[in-house]
């Protein structure tokens, strides 16, 4: 495939804007991944890398970031999310799939709180959606909504939400800390247009080839049925 060598949140840019598509973990692709092109002081050392630009790359690349690869996280550019999104929506905006009966309704609940907002952090939208208990007395009896993980992982993973940043605590001398919470937004709010004008513009078979065949140039060593099951998700 393309070679690749991460170093800097530069190199991390690169890599995503020249791939189009970039996973954060190895999977059946074998070298198709940020773990296995990072270098050790990025990715395990206590110095700034590749956990602490995700922010900074979503919000300068105006990058997709989510779970979008067999439940894990990844980047895909602002080039190939129109295309990846009508494939993995089946050609259906949200509303369209409820109205067809194959939409859930739990994921309805989280969607519409998603969609409400320009973005929300994810704590925030746990605690409007109820799947947190308020920290309030008297609520011993009162049971949280459950399934935000499982939901939030499905609406990403049919690209109904992406993430759209990180934010983190801050300290008493002004640095960050944590790893972050995560803030989503549907991909319309967050694209606007330029997603809204090219997420149907082809049928959801013309978006599945034409990615495929992208994926052939970059990891030419990767089988159909590789390609299929990494697009499948």
């Amino acid at each position: 495939m393309t070679d690749f060598y991460i170093r800097t949140k530069e190199d991390l840019m690169a890599a995503v804007d020249s791939l189009g598509f970039l996973p954060f973990f190895a999977h059946e692709i074998e070298g198709f991944s940020i773990e296995e092109h990072v270098d050790p002081r990025a990715y395990f050392s206590d110095e700034e890398g590749v956990w602490e630009w995700k922010g900074p790359v979503i919000q300068e690349l105006r990058c997709a970031y989510g779970k979008f690869f067999n439940k894990k996280a990844g980047f895909i550019s602002k080039k190939w999310f129109p295309d990846f999104a009508n494939y993995r929506r089946d050609g259906y905006d949200f509303d369209a799939r409820m109205d067809e009966g194959i939409g859930n309704y739990n994921d309805q609940f989280l969607y519409n709180i998603i969609a409400s907002k320009r973005s929300i952090l994810s704590k925030d939208a746990k605690a409007i959606g109820g799947y947190v208990k308020p920290k309030t007395k008297g609520q011993d009896q009162w049971e949280p909504r459950k399934g935000f993980d499982t939901q939030i992982t499905r609406l990403q993973m049919q690209c109904y939400v992406t993430t759209s940043g990180f934010d983190y605590e801050v300290d008493k001398n002004g640095n960050f800390y944590g790893w972050g919470v995560a803030r989503y937004a549907t991909p319309e709010s967050f694209f606007g247009k330029s997603f809204e004008n090219k997420v149907y513009r082809r049928t959801p078979e013309e978006s599945y080839r034409r990615i495929v065949r992208h994926l052939k140039k970059i990891v030419p060593e990767a089988s159909e049925e590789q390609i299929a099951y990494f697009l499948r998700g």
